[in-house]
């Protein structure tokens, strides 16, 4: 009965009537990671899975690659931003400083949320995939402003 009633699920799905711009199913070796943006700490990588997180009120998806070690100091988002660990060790803390003996260790299938506002620091033990999603728009504010690599002269 179960395997019958799965059948005519599939059968009479109704994937024509998605949304035109629903994203299609990716598997992660097919996703294609870029630089991070300059608001970012260099080293890391970034891909924009499904949305655009510089629209207002716009769901978006990404994943961001980081490299053993990575870090990134205190800082807040305008908006919620939830994140999920596919991959490696993120370490996750809240306060004004980084500080890597305050953080909790989320590993693949760890889950956070950090509402607009909430001030909050990370890094990652060996190579780390974090899936980040929230509405738009997608920003990041230093607590203290020299960590902002976007600001520091080359």
């Amino acid at each position: 009965m179960l395997k019958s009633l799965f059948a005519l699920l599939i059968a009479t799905a109704a994937l024509p009537a998605l949304a035109a711009d629903m994203p299609m199913p990716v598997n992660a070796d097919a996703i294609q990671y870029g630089p991070v943006p300059p608001n970012i700490p260099p080293g890391a990588q970034l891909a924009v899975i499904s949305g655009d997180p510089s629209k207002a009120g716009e769901p978006y998806t990404m994943r961001l690659k980081m490299p053993d070690g990575y870090k990134v100091p205190a800082h807040f988002h305008p908006v919620e931003e939830t994140a999920t660990v596919i991959s490696g060790s993120f370490n996750l803390g809240m306060g004004d400083k980084l500080d890597t003996s305050k953080t909790m260790e989320l590993k693949p299938g760890g889950f956070a949320v950090a509402p607009a506002g909430m001030r909050h620091f990370a890094w990652a033990k060996g190579e780390t995939v974090v899936q980040i999603s929230g509405n738009g728009p997608f920003g990041i504010t230093y607590v203290d402003p020299n960590d902002d690599p976007s600001k520091k002269t080359q």
